[in-house]
């Protein structure tokens, strides 16, 4: 199957760039050069032996096609990597290679060494997104437009709020993200059973020095079949791809033909389709949903495997790693495409307050009705209401005007009280206090 046609173009590229197959394996390496130098700094191994070790590996080429194939008879990539790293070194070196460690180890810290710097990356687009999305607010506190639920037309709100909406769902995210990022993804020493078999009291000091070696965490105990540090970084991930389908939703909604109240940025050939010279489809949005279905597919697979028996997953821990991985690159590409989005996003105010005007007034009924109550009552408040809206609607006229000549309208209801209560932008609500308080609480670090 094609990778290049079918799943990486929902990927950041720069994101596959850094995480290749020789870029695990440069992380496996990392593992056991680092593993080697603190063994050595509490004299388990001969002086300078990590050294030589280094020199003898860091330039050397690990064949990543062998050790794919390595993977069928060992069942996981580094036990085909340890061999091939034993064999390259002289053989006065061998024994100091790998030792105390089992492939677990190997495995998972290679990982988190590997998805620790996509972390940055997924919070610095996060601000972008964020940084986008206050601008939105600023520029649109104040605009009308059509609030709907269950699809149609219910009552005036302004896109500053939705802007806002959107705004908090990814920084709530984030900050969740961003929790994880500060503790630092674990590092996993523990041995075959995770007790650090043969080190005795040294292990847990190992597990420290080898989690500063490598710029991880270090966990309160191996952690080989407590999956809880996978299932909170899948679920932060998660958490980012739901507030993204979100917004690119709302805004696929938005830019259809016959609402036409956003557009995504143009760009050179984008949207295009293959026979309707007309279209210009919302492709950016289809990228970002198409890759956020995928993490939550993906994030199925994790949850179904948080539980593993023993002291090693039978399958649960092997099925982790390509969901894991590919949704942190799925999450990084849906971001840089929504942070294209925000920042280019076209808003039309015109065509907001031309769908506010598409029933004739008729979104404005329950204000109208709520002034005529005191002195109709409220069934015939409503009942005036209503026909005066489909009055409007069928002529193409103002609705305070039909309002105005009605028979029944009361006598000391004014015109001027008539316009206010069917000018959408008075009848918004809590909006701008609303894009006041969530760009404050955005603009906290």
């Amino acid at each position: 199957m094609s990778d290049a046609l079918l799943s990486h173009p929902f990927m950041s590229q720069s994101a596959l760039e850094a995480c290749r197959d020789d870029d695990l394996v440069a992380s496996m390496l990392a593992f056991e050069l680092a593993l080697a130098r603190v063994q050595e700094g509490v004299g388990a191994l001969p002086a300078g032996s990590a050294g030589r070790m280094a020199a003898a590996l860091e330039h050397h080429n690990f064949d990543t096609a062998a050790i794919a194939r390595g993977i069928a008879s060992g069942g996981n990539a580094a036990i085909p990597f340890v061999k091939a790293g034993r064999a390259a070194l002289p053989d006065e070196l061998k024994a100091c290679w790998h030792q105390g460690a089992t492939s677990q180890d190997v495995v998972d810290s290679a990982l988190m060494h590997l998805l620790t710097p996509r972390l940055a990356s997924l919070d610095g687009l996060l601000e972008r997104c964020r940084n986008a999305v206050l601008a939105l607010m600023r520029d649109h506190e104040q605009t009308p437009m059509v609030g709907r639920t269950l699809m149609q037309q219910a009552l005036p709100m302004t896109f500053g709020v939705k802007a806002a909406q959107w705004g908090i769902g990814l920084e709530r995210a984030r900050r969740r993200l961003g929790d994880i990022a500060a503790e630092g993804l674990p590092v996993q020493f523990g041995g075959a059973v995770g007790v650090h078999s043969g080190w005795g009291e040294q292990g847990l000091e190992l597990m420290q020095a080898l989690a500063e070696e490598l710029g991880l965490s270090c966990p309160v105990l191996p952690w080989h079949t407590d999956r809880q540090p996978i299932h909170a970084l899948q679920t932060a991930l998660d958490a980012v791809a739901g507030a993204l389908e979100s917004l690119a939703l709302d805004v696929a909604l938005l830019t259809q033909t016959e609402v036409g109240e956003v557009s995504e940025p143009s760009a050179p050939g984008m949207g295009e389709s293959s026979s309707m010279p007309h279209k210009r489809n919302p492709v950016r949005c289809a990228l970002i949903r198409g890759a956020s279905r995928r993490v939550h597919g993906h994030t199925t697979v994790i949850i179904g495997a948080v539980a593993q028996p023993l002291e090693r997953g039978l399958g649960e821990w092997h099925a982790e790693w390509a969901p894991l991985s590919e949704s942190v690159l799925l999450v990084e590409g849906a971001l840089e495409q929504a942070a294209t989005l925000l920042e280019g996003l076209e808003v039309h105010p015109e065509r907001m307050a031309a769908n506010l005007a598409l029933t004739g007034g008729a979104i404005m009924a329950e204000p109208v009705a709520r002034l005529l109550t005191p002195h109709l009552g409220s069934d015939r408040a409503k009942a005036l209401a209503a026909e005066a809206a489909e009055t409007a609607r069928r002529q193409g006229r103002p609705y305070h005007e039909v309002l105005h000549e009605a028979p029944r309208l009361p006598p000391d209801i004014s015109v001027e009280q008539l316009k206010a209560a069917t000018d959408p932008a008075l009848y918004i609500g809590s909006s701008r206090q609303q894009v006041s308080k969530a760009r404050e609480w955005l603009e906290q670090r």
